[in-house]
């Protein structure tokens, strides 16, 4: 499993447990957004090691986008759930692609 399949792996996972209703708004708000920030890095991490290993980005992409904008209530939730959806897709496919 390559690095950019693994990342995709963590920021699905996490992503999707952002859009938790109430727990994970709870998590935003409870350290000043600054997890918004911390999946902004780790996006634009992931979104690297998937242009440098030709895999698909749009789930990267999505993420930033989730990320400057799930200030937003319900919004933000809304977009968390896609955006995990779309990296987990994403990884195992990337992942049924090498095996």
């Amino acid at each position: 499993m390559g690095t950019s399949t693994t990342l995709k792996w963590v920021t699905g996972g996490l992503e999707a447990f952002l859009g938790i209703p109430i727990l994970g708004g709870s998590i935003v708000i409870g350290f000043g957004w600054t997890p918004l920030l911390v999946m902004l890095v780790l996006h634009i991490v992931t979104l690297v090691f998937s242009v440098n290993h030709y895999q698909n980005k749009h789930g990267s992409i999505l993420g930033i986008i989730t990320s400057l904008l799930a200030w937003i209530p319900f919004v933000g939730m809304i977009l968390h759930m896609l955006t995990g959806l779309v990296l987990l897709i994403d990884a195992y496919r990337s992942k049924a692609q090498i095996s």
